[in-house]
């Protein structure tokens, strides 16, 4: 079992709380790598308002994602994309200071080899790291890595998860705590489930730590209810369709506008 080692507060972390201390509301969209354009489309999303972007390593069983972004994963993988390939890429985008956080299943982490997964991320500038698949039993090698990279990784609380284990899992938690607002895969929902409200207000509780919720924030007025409770939220499936649909990066930058725009009205 990890223990509930505090750090210090590393670069993207440091940057969201200084966000959320000046009032804003955090926005974390997140697009898949690989997908034709996936790059421009980066860029467009951090001037549009992103307070850090997730880019998506794809893996052919990513577990957590719903069929938007198992299909852009699938998309990705039959056009070459790689995990090498798209951390490199990663080196070479004009984000204006936005931080970047690499989403992918340990699969991915596992065959790469902890270190150097971790040492090609922080050598391209990546700030964060988010492995779904990996829990806070699990997690100590791959986190003690990328602590020693420089690399912040974000953890996931589920709205199962007890009062106790959210308390550990903020502590083990660098960058950001990641709360989880429904059960279930990732997909755009019709309205805001209840679950991501009370997550929200349980990890609130016990840490002070950057609060944002994902899984089922699909539209600004969503994102606005959410970040009344959470200092902001991550968006994904949402923004994914519009890509799968045919959308570049000026669909894709006006979407996170429009989610700028509900934050900062929330």
């Amino acid at each position: 079992m990890t223990g509930a080692v505090e750090a210090p507060v590393g670069r993207l972390e440091s940057r969201l709380r200084a966000a959320r201390d000046r009032g804003r509301k955090l926005l974390v969209p997140y697009v898949t790598g690989g997908l034709p354009g996936w790059e421009r489309v980066v860029e467009a999303c951090a001037a549009a308002g992103a307070d850090a972007i997730e880019v998506g390593i794809p893996f052919s069983d990513p577990v957590m994602d719903g069929p938007t972004i198992q299909e852009a994963s699938e998309r990705a993988l039959r056009a070459g994309a790689t995990p090498p390939a798209i951390v490199d890429a990663l080196a070479d985008l004009d984000t204006g200071g936005v931080p970047l956080v690499a989403m992918t299943y340990y699969n991915v982490v596992f065959r790469q080899g902890h270190e150097r997964f971790a040492a090609a991320l922080a050598r391209v500038g990546v700030a964060g790291a988010i492995v779904p698949d990996l829990p806070l039993e699990e997690v100590g090698p791959w986190a003690a890595a990328a602590d020693a990279a420089g690399v912040e990784t974000v953890l996931l609380a589920a709205p199962t998860a007890s009062d106790e284990r959210l308390v550990r899992i903020c502590a083990r938690s660098r960058g950001w705590v990641y709360g989880v607002g429904l059960l279930g895969v990732t997909g755009e929902r019709s309205e805001l489930a209840a679950s991501a409200l009370a997550m929200a207000r349980r990890l609130k509780a016990v840490t002070d730590k950057p609060v944002l919720v994902g899984v089922g924030v699909s539209t600004p007025e969503q994102a606005a209810e959410v970040a009344a409770v959470a200092d902001g939220v991550i968006v994904g499936s949402a923004l994914v369709r519009r890509l799968l649909e045919g959308g570049g990066p000026e669909v894709a930058g006006r979407f996170v506008a429009e989610l700028r725009a509900g934050l900062d009205g929330a």
